[in-house]
C-alpha cells in the first residue's frame, strides 16, 4: 500500500474505528458512510469524507431531513460524493427517521442504546425494519465502527486497549 492511502487508512484505523460516537450527527454520518461504502472500498469512502461533510451539512440531521428535490439533484451532481440516487434518498429518509428516534428516545445514541445488546442477526433485522439500504454488511461495520459490535480491533492490535478505555457498548452484553 503507497503512503497516501495507509496514512489514510492508519488514521481512520487508529482515531476512528471501533471507538464510541456520543454525537448524533457524527453517528448519522458514519451510518452515510457505510451506506456509501456499499459495493465499493472503503478508501473511496474515506477519500471523499470531506466531501461528504460539506455536501450534507456537516451530518446535520434537521438540515439534512429537509432536502428537497433540488437539494437530491445538488447531491446527484456533486463529484465529491457518491452520485447514487438510492444512497442519496437513504441518506435524507434515514435523516427523518432519526429525527423520529430523537423525538422517542431521545437521542439516535440512545435509541442504539435501549436496543442493546443485540446479536448481529438481531441488529440487521432492526435496521432494515427502521432504515434505509441498510443490509447485514453496511449495519455490520456501522455497528463495529462505533462499538456497539465486537470486532474492529483484534486483541494483539495497540488500538484495542485505547477503545476499552472508551468504554464501547459490547463490553456491556
Amino acid at each position: 500500500m503507497e503512503e497516501p492511502r495507509r496514512s489514510l487508512h492508519k488514521h481512520y484505523h487508529d482515531n476512528h474505528y471501533g471507538f464510541p460516537i456520543h454525537d448524533d450527527n457524527e453517528l448519522f454520518g458514519r451510518l452515510i458512510m457505510e451506506i456509501n461504502q456499499a459495493g465499493l472500498s472503503w478508501e473511496t469512502i474515506l477519500k471523499k469524507e470531506e466531501g461528504f461533510r460539506k455536501a450534507y451539512h456537516n451530518f446535520n440531521i434537521k438540515k439534512v431531513a429537509a432536502y428537497t428535490e433540488k437539494d437530491r439533484e445538488r447531491l446527484l451532481n456533486d463529484t465529491g460524493i457518491i452520485r447514487n440516487r438510492l444512497k442519496i434518498n437513504a441518506a435524507i429518509e434515514n435523516a427523518k427517521t432519526i429525527l423520529q428516534l430523537q423525538k422517542t428516545h431521545g437521542s439516535f445514541e440512545k435509541w442504539l442504546e435501549a436496543h442493546h445488546p443485540k446479536t448481529k442477526e438481531e441488529w440487521v433485522k432492526l435496521f432494515k425494519k427502521t432504515f434505509k439500504f441498510t443490509g447485514g454488511e453496511i449495519v455490520n461495520e456501522f455497528l463495529m465502527s462505533i462499538g456497539f459490535l465486537p470486532g474492529a480491533h483484534g486483541e494483539n492490535c495497540p488500538i484495542h486497549k485505547q477503545v476499552l478505555k472508551q468504554k464501547p457498548m459490547w463490553l456491556n452484553k
